[in-house]
């Protein structure tokens, strides 16, 4: 059986941890920044955890790991 490729698009986006979960940016940080309040932009900057279990056992098959 051949082997399984990396689909390059989500290793870009999604990295795992220490403890196997998985790190993602948030939407909502590229443009249109002005109208956007100072908190709620901060919290934006922020990474977070991808908690959907479905998605999780997706994205992790996509990135090869």
């Amino acid at each position: 059986m051949p082997k399984m490729k990396t689909i390059k698009g989500a290793a870009k986006r999604f990295k795992l941890t220490a403890k196997g979960k998985l790190k993602r940016r948030r939407a909502f940080f590229n443009h249109i920044l002005t109208k956007k309040s100072t908190d709620r932009k901060r919290r934006l900057s922020q990474g977070t955890l991808v908690t959907t279990r479905g998605d999780i056992k997706r994205i992790k098959r996509m990135i090869g790991s």
